[in-house]
């Protein structure tokens, strides 16, 4: 559903179900924006957080998770995500974080997005893929 949303709002969006598959992703290109769930199978969202910006600075991190736990939250942030939003939340405000990440991230560079176990995007109009 959110990669549908985030595709019908012109982002190239790839879905993924867990952290291997983002590895050999980045291995080929490099995201602009990477939508984690902390609690992916096999490998947790923070360690490929934290993978990730030791990769490469440049891709923004969201994370996305059903734990509004505060700790949760200050632990994503010192991995080296830029942004944080527990389930449920609504579309547009999401959107509008992708946004703001993706415009602080456009001065580090060319980029790509991707959401394990939800979405990746490229900026609006750049195309489409799933």
């Amino acid at each position: 559903m959110l990669a549908d949303y985030l595709a019908r709002q012109n982002f190239r969006v790839s879905a993924l179900g867990d952290g291997a598959a983002l590895r050999r992703l980045v291995e080929h290109e490099l995201p602009a924006l990477v939508m984690l769930d902390v609690g992916l199978p096999g490998e947790d969202g923070f360690a490929l957080a934290r993978w990730l910006r030791e990769k490469n600075g440049r891709v923004g991190i969201i994370m996305v998770t059903a734990a509004a736990d505060t700790v949760d939250r200050v632990v994503g942030l010192e991995t080296g995500a830029d942004d944080y939003i527990a389930k449920p939340f609504e579309p547009r405000e999401l959107l509008a974080r992708v946004k703001s990440v993706l415009r602080r991230g456009a001065g580090r560079g060319p980029a790509r997005a991707h959401r394990p176990t939800g979405a990746g995007f490229r900026a609006p109009g750049a195309g489409r893929s799933r």
